[in-house]
């Protein structure tokens, strides 16, 4: 890893989960940070006042701002996106318009000005490519355009197919990472996150709601580890013009996640399967395991997660609990 000398990072959605814990380590190494948020689902609680970080409320959609940001920065972190399940199902306009067209002005942006960026994007990628591990050459399997799902994972195909046009046809250095499903401190349950609303239902003393059999599998990764990852490869000449994924392999049921977190709450709850045309839609698709091969990422870096899902859940239920604590005071 390079001793690069100190930067500043435009980090977009960056008072959001993942950005913030981005923000917090970027400013303990000694860079500087810029964050641009509209604050639709990042808090600016999520940042904590510091004399090299400028906090800036707007969007991606915002040309003539991003344009100023992106020239005043030495590397842009495009992290701004509507995520979670819950939010592309109940607002699909407003995800499409920000994930391809916010895409589009920070990336050009970037261009004009020859920054590098490093774009998110996610496992929905593979849509209902369920064979697993999953590398990053893996073919992408998606239903119907009609089906929200699959628009959500187009929109972000189009933002990995942009960086990849502009570093090939102009030069541009881009990274591209695919994020796994990413959990820790500050992830909100209000967009369909399972673990935080898993834990919220048991502290709560309510019924646990898993959707469909609760046999499909995910893999977690500790937000710590996710922005180790991303650091490691901001930090390294190498990863430019190329895509990772980024996540953990560790494999468990949603079913099985539900007692694990009852285990960890000692909590009475007890669980209740929720068919998905109930929590969703009728016609919602979802896909039976998601598991990353990171192969490409630790050969280029050396990265592996340190944090194991025990840790995670014991994390998440401790923070849970201040922040029921804190708001019934």
């Amino acid at each position: 890893m390079s001793t690069a000398a100190k930067r500043t990072y435009l980090i977009t959605g960056g008072s959001g989960f993942v950005g913030s814990h981005l923000s917090d380590a970027l400013l303990a190494r000694g860079d500087s940070v810029v964050v641009l948020d509209n604050l639709s689902t990042g808090r600016l609680d999520n940042l904590r006042p510091h004399p090299r970080l400028r906090f800036v409320q707007g969007s991606v959609l915002d040309e003539l701002m991003v344009d100023e940001l992106v020239h005043q920065c030495d590397v842009v972190v495009h992290l701004a996106a509507a995520v979670g399940v819950k939010l592309i199902v109940e607002q699909p306009l407003r995800c499409l318009t920000t994930n391809i067209r916010g895409s589009e002005i920070v990336i050009e942006a970037a261009h004009r000005y020859r920054k590098k960026i490093l774009i998110t994007s996610t496992s929905e990628i593979y849509g209902k490519n369920s064979s697993g591990p999953l590398r990053e050459d893996a073919d992408r399997i998606l239903g119907s355009p009609s089906v929200v799902r699959w628009a959500y994972s187009t929109a972000k195909a189009v933002d990995e197919i942009l960086a990849n046009a502009y570093h090939r046809e102009r030069g541009l250095p881009t990274i591209v990472v695919r994020l796994f499903n990413t959990v820790g401190p500050r992830q909100s349950p209000s967009y369909g996150m399972v673990i935080p609303r898993l834990v919220q239902q048991a502290v709560s003393g309510e019924p646990l709601t898993v959707y469909g059999d609760g046999t499909q599998t995910r893999c977690f990764a500790h937000v710590a580890d996710v922005v180790d990852a991303l650091l490691r490869l901001l930090d390294d000449e190498a990863a430019i013009g190329q895509t990772f994924n980024v996540g953990s392999a560790d494999e468990v049921s949603i079913l099985e996640l539900a007692k694990l977190v009852i285990d960890h709450t000692g909590s009475t709850s007890g669980i209740d399967l929720v068919p998905y045309h109930e929590a969703y839609q009728r016609g919602f698709e979802d896909m039976t395991r998601r598991v990353p091969d990171t192969t490409k990422l630790r050969e280029l870096t050396g990265w592996v997660p340190r944090h194991n899902l025990d840790e995670i859940l014991t994390e998440v239920v401790r923070k849970v609990r201040e922040d029921l604590a804190a708001s019934t005071r």
